[in-house]
């Protein structure tokens, strides 16, 4: 112990002889240290920690499994009432389960009208989460009958809104017109689904526990002590048989999947994750080549000193330990730079990534990332000192001291920092492909045509209550007069109401029945998107009409059933006729006989990114009222302008109604790559990082040589060499292993192409022209990396040279 308290503070004092040494050697392990600690503080919140439930590895997620003949590719679906109640009647796997959904509620009487996220759950609920309350209770079994109106609030809400105060429970709330009684708290870390505000009751009625067809519930149960997921899926599985057997018209086909929670929240952003983590690894060990580099030519500058130091008596091992021990203390202080810029690049993560990754409250530096940090310090002191701790084992002193003070004595085995120089070129290489990839498909993605303008069109969310507008007339009645007064706002070009935006993964999938062909059950009848909309719809997004006629204000209840249909459809359901005059009935509305009375060109509804066109229904929301509406707005001038004329026209129908999400819907197109462009600035940025290390890395290999050969140079020019003959010779010396690192990189990144294939879109992912302007992009700055090495090569004197042999 003493030995080592001896050499941390030799190592020290040599640290302060050399400060420009150590503030470099420091400055380029943070850069490395430091990108690693901001993406495995992203990478711990949301993959590795545990959801702040007890026992959360017992909670799991259970959806349908679709017929693949009618969602050919899509893995799981939402859950019917009907299915769920006899999951649970017939399991014995699952301690609690719970079905529930989320939606909007309109809050009045705290001030300004809002709309609040609430979750819409059964009374088992907080059971399956296995959460307590802040303050109050929760919901026990029965608060989901019929008759009973009662809420859980969030801390959040609870906080803000009602000044924490224990009071609030046992108080009242007016959620959709209806006073509903505060029974708890529930505490902040706990909330779920994220974000949501409030919990109230799901309330069945008869009927409805009986619907099967319709999939519009999520589930979610805890599972017995001791039983395991695969356990419980063979279970869901025979009961999925069963019910299928049982009910052929509605759940021939139907399976359900077990799924852990964590893994059904996080396994979208999985990939991409990991990707991002390996990208970081890379630009550390480039980070580490770039060090032991430095750290190798220092202690070749060394080999008197420490030739003299044997001879005195140390060990080979009490030197290796100390160089060890110089290149840890260096690593360390990198580390804590690191971790000061991590805590800055953590909170521009958050700020820039929003709602679009879960979990992404809990993204901060704490004791496990600070750890991680410190382990990774550790390895990399370790790592970067390693070559010259084994290139010293290697050396004679004797030679080192016969040698004297010769400066261009250099027997410390150039291939060795070569190598190190090429593997530092083809990690950033594969880097910046990876990223030039990125870059492309993002490119391809933005020119990929939605179907409609975006431009100059303002969203706004209006869901009205359903227990304040009960009729569909007066649904009907509500959005017709907030349309009249919109299209009456100066500015105005055109307005009308969807269902739910495009580019929105999400929306409602219904079965349909064609007139004349034979009939289904309904677990077999196909499905297409459907969307409810209002005159006006396609004018104020400028979809294309293709045939037929748009829909008009005279398409009402008591007029024929009418639809429009998109192009993707027409060809699917009517493949070389003509669609037009077609009927068809929506299964889940059934009695009514609907005509085909347009075609309109393919809109992209669940996002740029789904290369195939789906096949959707329009429907006209005055022959399908309902309260859950966007409003569509084209406007001359800039639609933010728009806003608060926009919110007085909905107040001026009903003053209690909130308006929100309100934005333009190129926001709402930028948005929906949101996931994508941020995968994609960041893989840049460490691309950037280790193109800029891996020069900085030619550059010091390619000066210190120059600096070590000087005296060979010299004699070189007393010869007869020009500057132009050294001027190549050196920049040869030095863009040999940049383009060996080239090749290696460019073989790399080829067997690496799977990776990220799931993350590029409309180009391979060994696409030809990526490599190919990536690889002499590198060329060139390893070459400009050069250039000035050897310039300075040329002004050597050979006068000055050989008298200083």
């Amino acid at each position: 112990m003493q030995t080592l308290v001896q050499d941390v503070r030799h190592g020290l004092r040599l640290i302060r002889k050399n400060p420009g040494f150590a503030a470099v050697t420091a400055a380029v392990l943070a850069l490395g240290i430091g990108a690693n600690t901001a993406i495995f503080s992203v990478v711990n919140a949301v993959l590795l920690k545990s959801l702040p439930f007890p026992q959360p590895e017992r909670i799991v997620s259970v959806p349908h499994t679709p017929p693949q003949d009618i969602f050919p590719g899509q893995k799981t679906f939402a859950v019917s009432p009907a299915n769920y109640y006899d999951w649970k009647a017939q399991n014995d796997v699952f301690e609690h389960m719970t079905i529930y959904t989320d939606g909007v509620v309109s809050v009045t009487g705290l001030g300004e009208p809002e709309s609040m996220s609430a979750g819409v759950v059964s009374s088992e609920f907080f059971s399956v989460l296995g959460a307590r309350p802040l303050v109050g209770r929760l919901f026990a079994e029965g608060d989901d009958e019929p008759g009973h109106r009662l809420t859980v609030l969030s801390e959040g809400l609870w906080r803000t809104r009602f000044g924490a105060n224990p009071a609030a429970v046992g108080g009242t709330i007016v959620l959709d017109g209806q006073s509903y009684t505060v029974i708890g708290v529930l505490p902040a870390r706990l909330t779920y689904p994220a974000d949501t505000q409030l919990w109230i009751p799901i309330v069945f009625t008869l009927d409805q526990r009986a619907i099967r067809g319709i999939h519009d519930f999520l589930v979610l149960a805890r599972l017995k002590p001791g039983v395991r997921v695969e356990t419980a899926q063979a279970q869901m599985n025979g009961i999925s048989a069963r019910l299928a057997a049982q009910y052929p018209a509605d759940d021939k086909g139907w399976g359900a999947a077990v799924i852990p929670l964590h893994e059904s929240i996080v396994g979208d952003v999985r990939p991409a994750l990991l990707v991002l983590l390996g990208a970081v690894g890379f630009v550390l060990l480039i980070a580490c080549a770039n060090v032991a580099n430095l750290v190798l030519a220092r202690t070749l500058g060394r080999r008197k000193e420490i030739a003299v130091r044997t001879a005195l008596g140390a060990s080979r091992g009490r030197i290796v330990r100390q160089l060890f021990v110089e290149t840890i203390l260096l690593s360390l202080a990198g580390g804590a730079l690191g971790v000061f810029a991590a805590r800055f690049v953590v909170k521009l993560l958050v700020a820039a990534v929003g709602d679009q990754m879960p979990r992404v409250s809990e993204i901060r530096v704490d004791g496990p990332v600070l750890l991680f940090a410190l382990g990774i310090s550790l390895v990399t002191g370790a790592l970067a000192g390693a070559l010259p701790a084994w290139r010293l084992t290697r050396a004679d002193p004797n030679e080192a001291l016969k040698q004297g003070g010769r400066a261009d004595a250099d027997t410390g085995s150039p291939a060795i920092r070569n190598a190190l120089v090429a593997a530092e070129v083809a990690l950033a290489l594969m880097l910046m492909i990876g990223a030039g990839l990125l870059v492309r498909s993002l490119a391809r993605l933005r020119s990929v045509d939605p179907g409609f303008d975006p431009g100059r069109t303002l969203t706004a969310l209006v869901a009205i209550p359903d227990e304040k507008y009960k009729t569909p007339e007066s649904q009907r009645l509500f959005h017709q007069q907030v349309l009249e007064r919109v299209r009456a706002l100066p500015g105005v070009e055109a307005a009308g109401g969807i269902s739910t935006l495009p580019l929105t993964n999400g929306g409602s999938t219904q079965p349909i029945a064609i007139e004349g062909r034979p009939a289904a059950r309904m677990s077999e009848q196909p499905e297409v998107a459907v969307r409810i909309v209002t005159p006006g719809t396609l004018k104020a997004l400028r979809v294309r009409l293709v045939a037929g006629r748009d829909f008009t204000d005279t398409d009402t209840d008591k007029s024929p059933g009418a639809v429009l249909i998109s192009e993707t459809m027409a060809k699917q359901f009517w493949p070389g006729e003509n669609a037009l005059g077609k009927r068809l009935e929506m299964t889940f509305a059934p009695g009514t006989m609907r005509e085909v009375v347009g075609i309109v060109a393919d809109v992209k509804l669940r996002g740029l990114g789904y290369r195939e066109p789906i096949a959707a229904l329009y429907v006209p929301m005055n022959q399908m009222p309902r309260g859950w509406t966007y409003l569509l707005v084209r406007t001359a001038p800039d639609p933010r302008s728009l806003v608060r004329p926009l919110v007085a026209a909905v107040r001026a129908v009903d003053p209690e109604q909130p308006v929100v999400e309100i934005q333009t819907m190129e926001e709402h197109l930028h948005d929906s790559l949101a996931h994508q462009r941020f995968n994609m600035l960041l893989l840049a940025a460490f691309a950037g990082l280790a193109l800029l290390l891996s020069a900085v890395g030619i550059y010091s290999v390619l000066a210190y040589s120059v600096r070590r050969r000087t005296r060979e140079i010299g004699i070189r020019m007393a010869l007869g060499a020009t500057a132009r003959d050294v001027l190549r010779h050196v920049v040869a010396q030095g863009m040999r292993p940049a383009l060996l690192g080239l090749a290696i990189g460019l073989a790399g990144a080829f067997a690496l192409g799977r990776t990220l294939s799931s993350l590029v879109f409309g180009i391979p992912a060994t696409d030809p022209a990526t490599f190919a302007s990536v690889a002499v992009l590198l060329g060139l700055v390893a070459l400009a990396a050069c250039a000035l090495p050897a310039w300075r090569a040329t002004r050597v004197q050979p006068t000055e040279a050989l008298a200083e042999g």
